[in-house]
């Protein structure tokens, strides 16, 4: 199976994505697939994230290399980035061939939150406050990242804290309901039954293919 997670910007978001939704495949049942973060073209913000344009422009370029696409950006507190995220849904519903399948989520409020979730949070900070704080990376992440001193390493600290919380995965669904639950709960519906995505560990064809490997 080969999953396409395509991010608001792949420059930090890689660090945070790719280990928490291949842990997300483990917890379904598919430790096997292959998951990487769209990098050609890079998105620059949650702008041209939600432009179907741009989407319509990835889906030509990998639907015959991809299984499922991942649209994952920041709710950033917005009420109506869900509806948004809807309509370009339908939109690829109808662009992609029977077999592909394209599903969008918004990280309440942004996806460091994800990260801070399978962590232990210093004492005095409330989930709750982590959890609706719109900027969350700035007022809670980038602070937490410097308290562990981590901020010189790949992803400011991402790629290291990722893969710690990662490790916790049960503990993220349990914290983020909203998003990484539902995500997940989609995800187990299109692969039930077992069969209607395949599940060969065929390599990425083609030049293009992105590669999110950090180092």
């Amino acid at each position: 199976m080969r999953v396409l997670v395509i991010p608001e910007d792949p420059r930090l978001d890689q660090y945070v994505l790719k280990p928490i939704l291949e842990a997300m495949f483990k917890r379904l049942g598919r430790p096997r697939a292959i998951v990487r973060v769209c990098q050609d073209p890079v998105l620059g913000g949650v702008d041209q994230a939600t432009n179907w344009n741009r989407i319509e422009e990835i889906l030509d370029l990998y639907r015959g290399m991809v299984d499922i696409f991942l649209l994952i950006v920041d709710r950033d507190g917005q009420d109506g980035r869900r509806s948004a995220l809807d309509s370009i849904e339908e939109k690829a519903r109808e662009a992609l061939p029977p077999g592909r399948h394209f599903l969008a989520e918004n990280a309440w409020q942004e996806i460091e939150v994800w990260v801070l979730a399978g962590l232990d949070l210093p004492a005095g900070w409330s989930w709750q406050d982590v959890r609706t704080e719109p900027h969350a990376k700035e007022t809670y992440f980038m602070p937490f990242a410097r308290k562990r001193g981590v901020v010189e390493e790949p992803g400011e600290g991402r790629k290291r804290l990722t893969l710690e919380a990662a490790a916790r995965y049960d503990r993220i669904r349990r914290l983020c309901p909203e998003d990484v639950a539902s995500l997940e709960d989609r995800l187990a519906k299109l692969l039930v039954p077992p069969g209607l995505i395949r599940d060969a560990e065929a390599p990425w064809g083609g030049s293009q293919v992105p590669s999110s490997e950090a180092t």
